[in-house]
Order: structure tokens, then sequence, then C-alpha cells
């Protein structure tokens, strides 16, 4: 548990480092003397290095010591967000929130392994979850924090704290993380020849589809809460938090349900998300409503991910850490595509409300998705089929490699 929390707080450092430039664009565009327009390329230079960057990294680096990699990679990013504290102009700023943005999808996926391998299998939903916890925490907690220092101290006091909490982690797993040892360890070719695997590719696709519409409704739920649900726009940060909440339940929800039954609870959680979605459409002018919609959004939005990380996860078998890697671009990707979809809708003229049937129309996507890939893995594994495929079961632990042993016949007295 101690290194679960450790964990936690180094993902939870890091992905701030993310989500808090959002609150400090303005202060940052002032001092640098260029747009808000410009300095919103911090958020798509971070968005590019984790979707390009994570995966090459993670490929490379697959042979080294994990315990050592992690360590290194704390470093990095605490040298990156110090370097973004002292930029002296925009383009040294660009530069080190791209340094940092490669080493982010890495770390995070080398944690979920060890959180993961560390735990029964059937436990592997929770795991994720409370690891991802962290990153809740750096959207609900650290944004609003990293903010509130930007607005005493100057935004370059915000990527300091970032860079202490970065080396304070680093200090944590160099005492608490044992190395894995050889076992820990994988090479490139092993890692690379996961992504050859049908069910590792079909997982990362459900992420990508199954999380373009969620991501689409928080994207525009400015323009979707003050133009359609009437709410005063000073009521955004309580409406934001309480989507955080909602999230925060949900991906602790949505993780134990899924150890309690994978194959039921996430196409249910996918089809819940769908028909909110559908009804928010309704009720997308009733300001009452609508504060209620924003929670269970939320709430099943981060519901769904655990699963979908541990599917991932699973069907990588014994070479998992590049996999997640590119799962955590796919979940950037989406965030790109949601951003750019959203907004032809927004600026159409039908305007922003058709944002929640074309997202209820992505995620039953990404539900029929789920629910192809789970009959495709039962009809490769009916009896008389060969069981020992390094595949896996979306949802289900990699299978053993050793040979099945008969159990020694009883004789008759």
């Amino acid at each position: 548990m101690l290194r679960l929390v450790i964990l936690m707080f180094c993902v939870f450092s890091i992905t701030t480092g993310e989500f808090v430039v959002a609150g400090i664009l303005p202060e940052v565009a002032s001092d640098l003397g260029v747009t808000v327009g410009t300095a919103g390329l911090l958020v798509t230079a971070y968005a590019v290095g984790m979707i390009i960057g994570g995966p090459l990294l993670t490929a490379v680096t697959a042979g080294v010591d994990r315990k050592r990699l992690m360590l290194v990679l704390l470093a990095v990013a605490g040298v990156g967000n110090a370097a973004s504290a002292l930029a002296p102009e925009f383009s040294l700023l660009l530069a080190a929130r791209v340094v940092t943005a490669l080493v982010t999808s890495t770390f995070f996926a080398q944690a979920i392994v060890i959180a993961v391998t560390s735990s029964p299998p059937e436990r592997a939903g929770t795991m994720v979850a409370r690891l991802a916890f962290g990153m809740n925490l750096a959207m609900i907690l650290g944004a609003p924090i990293g903010t509130q220092i930007g607005s005493q101290w100057g935004w370059r006091a915000t990527f300091a704290a970032i860079a202490v909490a970065c080396l304070l982690g680093l200090g944590l797993v160099f005492w608490q993380l044992t190395s894995p040892g050889e076992e820990g360890r994988t090479s490139a070719v092993s890692e690379l020849r996961v992504l050859r695997r049908a069910p590792v590719l079909a997982a990362l696709a459900i992420t990508a589809v199954g999380n373009v519409g969620v991501l689409m409704v928080f994207s525009y739920l400015a323009p979707l809460l003050t133009d359609l649900g009437g709410h005063p726009s000073t009521r955004l940060p309580i409406l934001l938090l309480a989507y955080g909440v909602g999230a925060t339940i949900g991906n602790l929800v949505g993780g134990a349900l899924y150890d309690r039954n994978p194959r039921l609870f996430q196409p249910v959680l996918l089809g819940l998300l769908a028909a909110t979605l559908v009804g928010t459409w309704f009720v997308a002018t009733s300001t009452t409503l609508t504060v209620a919609a924003v929670v269970v959004i939320g709430l099943l939005g981060f519901a769904i991910i655990p699963g979908m990380q541990a599917r991932v996860m699973m069907t990588a078998g014994d070479a998992p850490t590049l996999a997640m890697a590119v799962n955590a671009s796919g979940y950037q990707v989406a965030a790109a595509c949601a951003g750019l979809i959203g907004g032809l809708i927004a600026d159409s003229t039908a305007g922003p409300r058709p944002i929640y049937l074309v997202a209820a129309g992505l995620t039953t996507c990404g539900l029929l998705m789920t629910v192809m890939a789970a009959r495709a893995w039962r009809g490769s594994h009916r009896p008389g089929r060969n069981r020992q495929s390094s595949m896996g079961s979306p949802g289900s632990p990699a299978p053993s490699h050793s040979p099945t042993r008969r159990a020694p016949r009883l004789r008759r007295s």
C-alpha cells in the first residue's frame, strides 16, 4: 500500500503539470509577450509530446531496469518543470514542456505495470483505478492549487512547485521501491511484437473511440452549460469541481466493478454513459438538471477508464509497457479528435447542443467494439481450441505459459 501511495503521488505530481497550464495561460502570455492563443500551443505541444514521444521512449527503454528508469523519468520531469520556471522566452518554455511530456506517458505506463503485477490478477481494475486516482487528484486539486500559486507568486512559482514535487517523488521511489530484477525487464522486440496482436489492437481502438464522446462534452462544457444550461460563467469552477468529484468516484467504482465481472460491467458502463448523454440532450436547457448531468457524466466517463486500461495490459501479456504507453497516446488522440469534432459542431448553425447526441453515438461505437471484441475472444477460446494462446483475454489475466499438470489419480483401497 505504501508503494502504491508513492506511485499515486508521483502520478499526481507529473500530471498536475499537464492540467495546470490551462489555469495560468493568461499570466504566461502576458509575461512572455505572446497572445493567449499562442500560449495555448503549450497544451498542444504537451499532447503531441505524449502521443509521439511516449511510445517511442517506452520502446527504446524496454530493456532498462524498471526502478532505474522511473528514477530517470522523475528526474527529467523535475528538470523539465524547473526549466519551465526559468525559461526567459516562450520558445524555450515550449521546448521544456515538450521534454516533460515525453516522460509522462512512459512513467504512467511503468507505474501501472508495477501496480498491477504486484497484485492478484483479479484486482487489476482496482489497482489501475487507485493509481489513476493520482491523476484525478491532479485535476480536482493539483490544477486549482497550482493556479492559486500562480496568481499569488506568478506562473513561474507554479512550475517550480511541481518540480519540487517531482524530485520529492524521486526520493520516495529511491527509498521504497525495489528493483523487480530480470523478470521485470523485457526487450524492445518483445514490446513491439505486442502491437501485432489482434486483442491488443482491439483494446487500443476501444480506448481511442470509446473516450471521444465524453471528452468532447468535457472540452465544451463552458458553452454547453452557459449558452444552453443558463448557468452564469461565475458558476463554472463549481461545476467543474462537481465533474471532478464525480470522476473521482467513478474511477474507483469502475475499477471495482470491472474486477467483479469485466465482460458484464464494461459494456454496461458504456451503455449507461451513452444513455446519459442522450438524456442530457433532452434536458440541456434545464439549469437544475444539467448540474446532475455534469456529475453523472463525470462519474461514468471515468468509470470506463480503469477497465479499458486493464484490458490493454492483460491482453498484452508479458510485455505490457509499450501497449500502456500507446494506450495513453490513444487517449490523447481521442482528446484531439474531440476538440476538433466538437469545435465543428459548436461553430455550426445548430450550436453546441448536438454535441451530446454525437458524443452518445461515438460512445455507442465504443460499446459495440467492446461487445465484438469479447465475442471474438470467446470464439477463439471454445473447447477444443488451443488455450495456451498468448493473446490473453480482454479483461482477464494473461494465460499461464507453463504446461498443465494432470491431477494424480486416486487408487481404490
